[in-house]
């Protein structure tokens, strides 16, 4: 939440994010369909961003860097990987996991019928095909240094800018050609904080 919060002070625009997948399960759909192979319109999708971080935009960096080659391609990661894997199993693996064993997470139940079913399939393609696991921290952390590999490996260096939490406006401002802001760089709220705030105003009843 916070990078999300740093591009748009930087960008002047929103910047998508998982919070935004649960603010318009709307995109359900269209994020199940590009995950079986269906790429969107990303023009249409994407209309009134201005950047994108986390899942499920991040998981298509690739036809994304194609589609807007002008923009630099941003990589965040931690240092310590079992940091990464603590937040991750708060926020994606919990819902993925929810999907699994309870058919759904609890903030789509009242969901119409296609974006809940698609909401479900987006979540359960994370454990199948982006981390290979939703269980197993070994498999998903080699996903997790695989990822950087490829990033690495497919974007040129002068395009790839690598940024981790406690770097601050600097790395973001030099890619971007903009002012270092006066202001601290922000701490959010974090995904899980979000996640319960949507589950308590979507649960049934």
């Amino acid at each position: 939440m916070s990078l999300k919060a740093a591009l748009e002070r930087l960008l002047g625009g929103r910047c998508y994010h998982m919070v935004e997948f649960f603010a318009h399960p709307e995109h359900a759909p269209t994020w199940a369909a590009a995950f079986r192979g269906e790429l969107p319109d990303w023009e249409s999708l994407l209309t009134g961003y201005v950047a994108g971080v986390d899942t499920p935009i991040c998981e298509f960096w690739r036809p994304l860097a194609e589609a807007y080659p002008d923009a630099p391609v941003l990589l965040s990661h931690r240092a310590d990987e079992d940091v990464w894997f603590a937040s991750l199993e708060k926020t994606v693996l919990a819902q993925a996991r929810a999907a699994r064993e309870q058919g759904m997470p609890g903030w789509a139940a009242a969901l119409p019928a296609d974006q809940r079913d698609a909401a479900v399939e987006v979540f359960g393609r994370l454990g199948g095909t982006v981390f290979g696991s939703l269980d197993d921290p070994a498999v998903i952390k080699d996903a997790y240094r695989r990822r950087l590999e490829e990033v690495r490996a497919a974007v040129p260096a002068d395009r790839l800018v690598e940024w981790q939490p406690g770097d601050g406006w600097e790395p973001l401002c030099a890619a971007l050609g903009v002012a270092v802001p006066a202001e601290p760089f922000p701490h959010e709220n974090t995904t899980a904080d979000f996640v319960a705030r949507v589950e308590r105003g979507r649960s049934p009843g």
